[in-house]
């Protein structure tokens, strides 16, 4: 049946408000515009953000909504001036960090996060309008993806081609957890051979970022929770040493800094808590270590440490998406993947239909998964 440039009736998980459990509704989506791509969605992983607008810890959020944005499916209709996919191809989908002009920068900078809407929480498209709706009323986009659906309409440059062949309940995870935890370490910190590293949260990111200080060639990986289940999986994927901050007396950083003589070459904090933001920082070689946030933390949320701490030479940095460029990066690492270079297989803890997301974020709130996909 030809569905280009008609409306579509589909399910959905629309969350109604915060702290309210998904319901599969039936929406209608409606035709992609010009510079969009309508997507038929197969496979997309659960991710803690999409939790903390569960939660309502993101108050600038608009609801009704639909969440979800580490995702991958097939292009059904695309609308006029795109060029870069066409109908019936395997598609990437990610939040859109391709680097765009942005009018109040200089030429030589670059704004990576105006057609995301990570800055701008809008829920709607570039022309202010939606392309959801149920039971007659409007329906919010999350950061410009939403792939808590079976169909999405999304800007042409939060797509990317992969490789037709591209596993895609394996690839979904490139599209958030694996390229932002592997990239906090290859691209952000820039882990050297030989150095010490300390990874604060061991969910999906925090585990691709052992995975990146493995490849990078770290000597130390020390993977810290307050989980121990999680231990065995961080030593599967290449932490030299686990610790519980429950099982000592003295603070986190303080038992790092012993373990360590004098503190880790880089340290991530990958769970969007401030407080263990700044025991990452202090967890840090206080004249040359590097911390990396890559957790997302709630809107609101502010940190609080001396400036001393940097004053030293220590280096606090952050990023989204690993420092990836997704339209140039995405395809080379779903290639990567299909090589074996990396493997990705040990963060899918789990694997539900999509009309059981509820259990799939009960799943995340009892520290019981990894990563969880859900298929369509």
């Amino acid at each position: 049946m030809d569905t280009a440039g008609k409306v579509i009736k589909c399910k959905a998980a629309v969350l109604w408000g915060p702290r309210q459990p998904f319901k599969i509704e039936e929406i209608e989506v409606a035709p992609p515009k010009a510079h969009e791509v309508r997507i038929k969605i197969v496979a997309t992983g659960i991710c803690r953000s999409d939790d903390h607008v569960l939660e309502g810890l993101m108050k600038d959020k608009k609801y009704p909504v639909i969440l979800g944005h580490e995702g991958a499916g097939i292009v059904e209709s695309i609308g006029d001036g795109v060029t870069n996919v066409k109908p019936g191809k395997s598609q990437k989908m990610r939040v859109g960090l391709q680097p765009i002009k942005h009018q109040n920068l200089s030429p030589r900078k670059i704004d990576y996060l105006n057609l995301s809407g990570i800055v701008k929480l809008t829920g709607l498209m570039s022309d202010n309008t939606s392309r959801f709706t149920c039971k007659g009323q409007v329906i919010y986009n999350h950061i410009n993806t939403s792939t808590f659906t079976e169909y999405t309409v999304v800007d042409e440059s939060s797509v990317v081609k992969i490789h037709d062949d591209a596993p895609l309940e394996k690839v979904c995870l490139i599209g958030c957890g694996f390229s932002t935890g592997y990239g906090s370490a290859v691209n952000l910190a820039k882990v050297e051979p030989g150095s010490t590293c300390a990874v604060f949260g061991l969910g999906g990111i925090g585990l691709s970022v052992i995975i990146g200080c493995k490849i990078a060639g770290a000597s130390r990986i020390i993977a810290i929770d307050v989980n121990s289940k999680k231990f065995e999986k961080a030593k599967e994927l290449g932490a030299t040493e686990c610790v519980n901050p429950k099982d000592y007396e003295n603070p986190i950083h303080e038992v790092i800094m012993n373990m360590t003589d004098g503190g880790v070459h880089y340290s991530f904090e990958c769970i969007g808590n401030t407080d263990i933001m700044v025991s990452a920082l202090l967890s840090s070689h206080l004249s040359c270590g590097t911390t990396v946030i890559v957790g997302v933390s709630p809107s609101l949320s502010t940190i609080s440490f001396t400036p001393r701490l940097l004053l030293t030479g220590r280096t606090l940095k952050g990023g989204l998406f690993g420092g990836f460029k997704s339209k140039e990066s995405v395809p080379q690492l779903v290639s990567d993947l299909m090589a074996e270079k990396f493997k990705v297989d040990g963060l899918l803890s789990h694997k539900l239909l999509f009309t059981e997301i509820n259990k799939g974020f009960e799943l995340l709130h009892k520290g019981e998964s990894i990563r969880t996909v859900l298929t369509f």
